[in-house]
């Protein structure tokens, strides 16, 4: 087999485009990992984003290229192709700490339902990746591994909890990855190192080996990529139930042939929320929000600024504080029992902290139903809303108060445009749109209806192929 792209420039194709490659026999798979793995080994020590790696890649990889030059017929759609799972995710054989010295040494016994589906198409997982103590930060940090930094800027974070998944995006040291989102930690991380993240509907994809097992009805698995067209592929593989997830869904898969095939995208109507709705925005984040506007409406979208009273009369961060913490307090005090000296500091704050009372917590609940409801009328008149994925670029490490256009806020409010949709259960995708003036990567975000999955994708893809300085890298 001829190996070609070589060197950096074949670490930072997507899976779509090397596993094309890799089916054409133009590119070895064993060549692939070599590649990858030899960067991740110069690389990764500084950024601390794979933290557990596979024993096994270049026997994978080699049996990976057996089968193409035997010439196999049924080649899975990721054959050959690595990709990292987050260390909630469990991968057999491998370590699943979940950043925890209370797991540091948990060997995974099987696989998670999404990596199983994505080892079923031909992938092969080359390691997990860094999260903070059971993914409960928007940093990416914690006692067994440290932290993990942006690439783009080592001073600043890589975002949580999928900082790992996101900084080994980034850095070219894997083309994908499967992660989890409850507030934001697949999309957050994305927005702050300049890859793509999508939240799928809730119940699209199996929650089945991945933890905690708590907060599941508002949980959600889905791939990070360099690419929209990559997490439509994955999504097309990950999604539908298994016999196991009560929440996974017993509906297709979302039909994204047509997406993915390059077919143009329909008019649709898309809402914009650029500096209104969700809090104090940073001004060049509102700008790239009005820029990939401007963008859609190329495409023959109808794209109209809007206002969303309904949003702005909720304090998502409030709600999930009094839900999140109510129902997921009795699984974690069970779990960190006798063990509260192994804790992270942030986490022993967060089970430290008394817990609300229970008519507190019943309005909180009616509060998230009213925003479900709320939501669905606004989405029946708009098939998208575009809005920015997080209020600010990358801030420094564990800054003590999120600094937003002038204003100073609860770090917590970094998570502002993300929780919304978490608890609407409603798709997200974070596509990357250029960089600020100081060289920070910006993202904005994609809201579709509940289970219109395909039309989320299909705008992503669409949009991918117009966002600003794409080629990209951090130096490293």
């Amino acid at each position: 087999m001829a190996a070609t792209p070589v060197g950096d420039d074949l670490c930072f194709l997507d899976a779509t485009a090397l596993a094309g490659l890799i089916r054409s026999r133009e590119l070895s798979p064993v060549e692939l990992m070599r590649t990858l793995t030899a960067r991740a080994e110069r690389l990764n020590p500084e950024l601390n984003a794979i933290v557990t790696w596979a024993t096994d890649l270049e026997l994978r990889a080699a049996e990976a290229e057996a089968a193409v030059l035997r010439g196999d017929a049924e080649l899975g759609p990721l054959h050959g192709v690595p990709f990292t799972v987050k260390d909630t995710l469990d991968a057999e054989g491998l370590r699943v700490t979940r950043g925890s010295l209370i797991f540091a040494d948990e060997i995974a016994a099987r696989d998670a339902a999404a990596v199983a589906r994505l080892r079923a198409a031909g992938g092969i997982v080359i390691g997990k990746t860094n999260t903070p103590e059971f993914a409960l930060w928007w940093e990416t940090g914690n006692r067994v591994f440290g932290t993990t930094p942006n690439p783009w800027d080592t001073s600043r974070t890589a975002g949580g909890s999928s900082g790992g998944e996101a900084a080994a995006l980034a850095a070219g040291l894997t083309p994908l990855g499967l992660a989890g989102d409850v507030g934001g930690s697949i999309r957050l991380p994305a927005h702050h190192c300049g890859v793509v993240g999508y939240k799928p509907s809730h119940g699209r994809v199996p929650l089945t080996g991945h933890f905690p097992q708590t907060l599941t009805r508002f949980m959600h698995v889905g791939p990070m990529a360099r690419s929209a067209r990559d997490c439509a592929l994955a999504m097309t593989l990950l999604s539908g139930p298994d016999g196991e997830d009560f929440h996974a869904l017993p509906i297709p898969a979302p039909d994204l042939a047509a997406a993915l095939g390059g077919a143009p995208l329909p008019p649709l109507r898309v809402a914009v929320l650029a500096d209104s709705g969700l809090g104090p925005i940073d001004p060049e984040i509102a700008a790239a929000v009005r820029s990939a506007a401007a963008a859609l409406a190329s495409l023959g979208c109808a794209v109209e600024e809007v206002e969303t009273p309904w949003l702005d009369a909720v304090d998502c961060n409030v709600l999930t504080m009094l839900v999140y913490g109510s129902e997921g307090r009795p699984f974690f005090s069970r779990l960190t029992a006798g063990h509260e000296d192994e804790l992270h500091y942030v986490l022993a704050r967060r089970l430290g902290a008394p817990a609300a009372p229970l008519d507190d917590y019943v309005a909180a609940e009616a509060a998230v139903e009213r925003l479900r409801a709320d939501a669905t009328r606004f989405f029946a008149q708009w098939d998208l809303l575009l809005t920015p994925c997080v209020p600010v670029p990358a801030p420094p490490h564990e800054q003590p108060a999120l600094r937003v256009n002038g204003q100073e806020l609860p770090p917590r409010a970094i998570m502002r445009a993300t929780l919304p949709w978490d608890l609407t259960g409603q798709p997200a995708l974070a596509l990357p749109w250029g960089f600020n003036g100081d060289g920070h990567p910006v993202g904005v975000q994609l809201v579709g209806r509940r289970l219109d999955d395909a039309t989320v994708l299909h705008a992503g893809i669409a949009l991918d192929k117009l966002r600003p300085a794409r080629d990209e890298r951090p130096e490293l």
